[in-house]
């Protein structure tokens, strides 16, 4: 029984690293192109459903691809809404591994073939520099699955002598409700429902359990993996929270309806399937049972997803000032999430100052900040969040980073500007220079909405029409200038008030120069980094 257990341990072993070693190698060869698709490809639930089905399958994990979900969500690059899609895509993107052990690991044995993939991929590790090195990983990973299932297989036929499962063989709800615990008992255990799936396998088709057995233990698997998500989530933002919450109201949904109405269903279909053709390949059954209850809670939730986000919104409500909630702790051991969160923080706290100031510019009492925050303490609040940021090893990160701190630096000017408001009064007085007061308020206005879009496009049609109006206001100074001092001089104003308005102009000049080279910034990293 020692040796069975240790066998049965090493087989877990192997196939656990070997889906380590490929599902990291693949996402690194992924890189970008995978928070791009993410980010970009989710507009509709059909569509981020797809995503996430697609991603998942890449790297061969959907934890995985919920955990970078959770992250998007938490950077400000995925909304909420969108992120119930890539979900459940991603629950039935999980499926592929059953298909690929059943069509793989348990036709032949593999082990054989699997070492000359070891060989190789280790050789291209060691001889090959990015991609290919990655590539070879994968590659060694891939094989170390089928050498990890082939220990599997043998310990779980030693198994079949020592373990009694008889107990569990009733048809009855309360046993195969136990089975759904020891699934998702399993799963926790493991971190991986892969592995625990795996198991459950080879488990099935050396006759260690039947058919049912199996099925009620993968239902539980399926609710299990949302334990590592829940554990990342549980001292992240609300909206990282919220999307954990519906990845565990998804599975609980779907487990429910495979538990009550297809598990009985599928039973049924291969006590016939048996009775007619003499024999059914168990293995095969297994997965298509399980991406048939994986597409069935898809079929039922995604038309819901409103509905999922409206329940998940109102049990985890949002407890951050708005204009800190996606400055994510969780974030920082991902150089390039957390500086996407910060940039999108900067950005809210841009967008809600130029409301501002074209509130104030047209002549509008000032209204109480979107944010709840100043411009000051928001600015404290990056600095603090990026000091804990550790050192951005990729050469896009690190291009990234530049970008934001040359934004943060152009936002301390426009801070400065922001505490001159009150000369926006002096400038009412003049109406030359109120002419240029309010031929810059509307651009202001369409900057604070491009800033604050969640979907980060790039408009370089409000870029151009900043930079015109501030050539135009910096052509009309010298004229708006001599008609203050003509005023002056014929006693129409007072020397106070003149020297008032000069100040004003002044003000309003670099305010326009200010906010025109923060939208090019912004736009040239958008354009590297959003497109």
């Amino acid at each position: 029984m020692l040796a069975t257990l240790s066998t049965l341990a090493g087989g877990i072993g192997l196939f656990l690293l070997g889906m380590v070693l490929m599902s990291d190698s693949l996402k690194a060869m992924a890189g970008e192109s995978l928070r791009t698709a993410l980010a970009r490809f989710t507009g509709q639930p059909f569509q981020a459903m797809l995503v996430g089905m697609g991603a998942t399958a890449a790297v061969q994990s959907s934890t995985a691809t919920t955990m970078a979900t959770i992250g998007f969500v938490s950077a400000g690059l995925l909304t909420f809404q969108n992120s119930i899609g890539v979900i459940i895509g991603a629950n039935i993107g999980s499926t592929s591994t059953g298909w690929i052990v059943a069509l793989l690991g348990m036709k032949f044995s593999i082990a054989s073939v699997a070492m000359p993939i070891i060989g190789l991929g280790a050789l291209m590790k060691l001889l090959g520099r990015d991609k290919l090195a990655l590539a070879g990983l994968a590659l060694a990973g891939f094989g170390l699955i089928f050498v990890g299932i082939e220990y599997l297989q043998q310990a779980m036929a030693g198994m079949a002598g020592h373990v009694d499962l008889t107990r569990f063989s009733s048809p009855g709800w309360s046993t195969r409700l136990v089975l759904v615990i020891i699934g998702i008992v399993m799963t926790v255990l493991l971190q991986a429902s892969s592995a625990a799936l795996a198991a459950t396998l080879a488990a099935l088709s050396s006759g260690t359990i039947d058919f049912a057995q199996a099925a009620a233990l993968v239902i539980g698997q399926n609710i299990g993996t949302t334990a590592t998500a829940l554990l990342a989530a549980a001292g992240g933002s609300a909206s990282a929270k919220r999307t954990a919450l519906v990845h565990l109201l998804f599975n609980l949904g779907s487990a429910v309806l495979a538990f009550f109405i297809l598990l009985p269903l599928a039973v049924q279909l291969v006590r016939l399937w048996s009775l007619r053709h003499g024999s059914i390949d168990m293995a095969l059954a297994l997965a298509a049972f399980h991406t048939a209850f994986s597409v069935t809670g898809a079929l039922v939730f995604l038309p819901q997803a409103q509905l999922l986000a409206r329940l998940a919104s109102r049990l985890v409500p949002e407890s951050a000032p708005p204009g800190l909630r996606y400055l994510d702790a969780s974030l920082q051991s991902v150089p390039a999430l957390a500086i996407a969160a910060a940039e999108k923080t900067v950005c809210l706290g841009l967008s809600d100052t130029c409301h501002l100031l074209a509130q104030r510019l047209q002549g509008q009492p000032l209204a109480s900040s979107k944010s709840g925050l100043s411009l000051e303490k928001l600015l404290a609040a990056v600095d603090d969040y990026l000091s804990r940021l550790p050192v951005p090893q990729s050469a896009s990160d690190q291009q990234r980073l530049k970008h934001l701190l040359l934004l943060l630096d152009q936002t301390r000017v426009l801070r400065d500007d922001l505490q001159s408001i009150g000369h926006a009064e002096a400038l009412r007085a003049q109406s030359s220079l109120w002419d240029l007061a309010t031929r810059l308020a509307p651009p202001l206005e369409r900057s604070a909405a491009w800033l604050a879009d969640d979907s980060l496009p790039l408009r370089e049609d409000v870029t151009e029409e900043l930079r015109q109006v501030s050539e135009w206001v910096h052509e009309q100074q010298t004229a708006a200038r001599r008609t203050v001092v003509e005023d002056a001089a014929s006693y129409r104003i007072t020397p106070a008030a003149a020297l008032e308005q000069l100040t004003a102009q002044r003000w309003l000049e670099r305010l326009a120069k200010h906010i025109t080279r923060i939208a090019e910034t912004l736009g040239e990293a958008r354009a590297l980094f959003h497109e």
